[in-house]
């Protein structure tokens, strides 16, 4: 079809570290991203304050925005009911992927669990 593109060759950057997850809670919507959404993530990425980033506490994932806090990194959601976490207040804390892409489902019904 004359046009068309790849969603490939729009969204991914590296394939061999970009995976879809699917998003469970809603302490994101701000940011306009919500339950049951698919994110495109890239772990191969250096992961830089003001980005969404997936991160690891304490073997858990959450997905939240990086930010520089008086010199400390910090997790912030973007729904007022999740207070900021500290990465230096986890035990291995790390910054597991940085998102890249919002997809959402429009039909009621489709892909969300």
């Amino acid at each position: 079809m004359p046009g068309s593109a790849s969603l490939d060759a729009q969204l991914i950057r590296c394939r061999a570290s970009t995976v879809l997850l699917r998003v469970s809670g809603e302490s994101m919507q701000a940011a306009g991203i919500d339950h049951g959404d698919l994110l495109i993530v890239d772990r191969g990425l250096e992961p830089r304050p003001g980005q969404i980033v997936v991160a690891c506490l304490d073997g858990c994932f959450t997905l939240k925005r990086l930010v520089a806090h008086q010199g400390r990194l910090r997790l912030e959601a973007a729904h007022p009911a999740y207070p900021p976490l500290e990465l230096d207040c986890f035990d291995g804390a790390r910054i597991w992927a940085v998102a890249l892409h919002v997809i959402r489902t429009l039909e009621p019904g489709w892909g969300v669990p």
